[in-house]
């Protein structure tokens, strides 16, 4: 089967081709953030990203007729069990008159893949989005009635790492529990008890503060921010979701200029880096608890997993969790994105049904 997959990111179109789980042309295109900035609303992007996977296959000069299916990440829609769904017109739909939780720049891969889909005459998929849903209903109260929490992770990243883990340790990953880091401008601190996701911090709304988002906020002092007149809604938001964390106190995102910062022994530096460390740490501890302190691996990922530094100091705190901790540096969702859709296209995992799904949610 020769499987297109894509993956649009903040500023960059990922695209692979794969020859069932062989990747055979890969391509991250990078979209300047002038480019984008000519969009109003992210999802205005649609026909720049869909020319981007256009223009990718055709510098490869790889024929579009041969593909077999096309496979993406799905964004934050609304809650839905962890799988493998078809991309239909009713998601399309969905998306496009906002009937979703958030506006995610990943939500434009299913846009472009049933387009492609249609055009091409192959069936469009996608896996484990944002939205995954597995929580234990304990996990959803917050302790304020009409208050719920909400499960939006990375979640294709975790699952990806932590069935890698499993397979490490020769186990079964429905049998195994692990604690699960995906490190990024966002961060995902999730406990994977016997194949599911039951608890996960939410980078819009929860846990630890991450290059870009503020993390947990005081209550009182978030809610005199909103009521203080000097920002409407849509710039608070913003402030907690894409200037808070790293970018609020140091103004950079970029984890290679903090640890310049802390090469010079910055003291503002040292003191927000230590912070950050301390609560992805604490969020560990809590999935830890979560497993009821019978971890097989902790598992870090992400782009930040690529800093030697900061993975050694999480270690430092949480040796206690496991002794055996497995690092995947980078991102491992293409490769993902291409084995999980074998899996259903060959018959060992079961196709689920995203109007169904959405249904029984109701």
């Amino acid at each position: 089967m020769v499987i297109l997959a894509i993956n649009p990111g903040g500023g960059s179109t990922k695209v692979a081709v794969f020859d069932d789980t062989r990747c055979v042309l890969q391509e991250n295109i990078q979209h300047p953030a002038t480019v984008l900035a000519r969009y109003k609303l992210v999802l205005d992007q649609y026909r720049l990203r869909k020319q981007t996977v256009l223009e990718a296959l055709d510098r490869h000069g790889f024929d579009r007729a041969s593909l077999d299916a096309i496979v993406t990440r799905g964004g934050p829609l609304m809650p839905l069990r962890g799988g493998v769904y078809r991309v239909t017109l009713r998601l399309v739909s969905d998306i496009r008159r906002g009937k979703i939780q958030s506006i995610h720049p990943s939500l434009l891969g299913p846009l472009v893949s049933y387009e492609l889909s249609e055009e091409l005459g192959v069936p469009a998929y996608f896996v484990d989005p944002e939205s995954t849903d597995e929580l234990w209903d304990i996990a959803r109260l917050t302790g304020l009635k009409g208050v719920r929490r909400r499960a939006l992770s990375h979640a294709l990243s975790c699952r990806t790492v932590a069935q890698l883990a499993a397979a490490k340790l020769k186990k079964r990953y429905d049998r195994s529990n692990f604690v699960v880091v995906h490190l990024g401008t966002g961060i995902t601190v999730a406990a994977h008890v016997n194949g599911r996701q039951v608890d996960a911090s939410n980078a819009n709304d929860d846990g630890p503060f991450s290059p870009q988002r503020s993390g947990t906020l005081p209550l009182s002092g978030l809610i005199r921010l909103c009521f203080s007149g000097r920002y409407p809604e849509r710039e608070v938001l913003d402030l907690v979701q894409r200037r808070g964390g790293l970018i609020s106190y140091l103004g950079t995102d970029d984890m290679r200029e903090v640890e310049k910062l802390l090469a010079r022994h910055n003291p503002q530096a040292e003191l927000v880096y230590n912070a950050m460390v301390y609560q992805i740490a604490r969020e560990m501890g809590a999935c830890a608890v979560t497993c009821r302190g019978k971890v097989d691996a902790v598992v870090i990922t992400g782009g930040l997993a690529q800093s030697k530094r900061l993975v050694q100091d999480l270690r430092k705190w949480t040796k206690f969790i496991s002794s055996k901790v497995f690092v995947f540096p980078g991102e491992e969702e293409m490769p993902a994105l291409a084995t999980r859709l074998m899996s259903v296209l060959s018959g060992r995992e079961r196709e689920r049904s995203y109007e169904q799904e959405v249904a029984v949610r109701r």
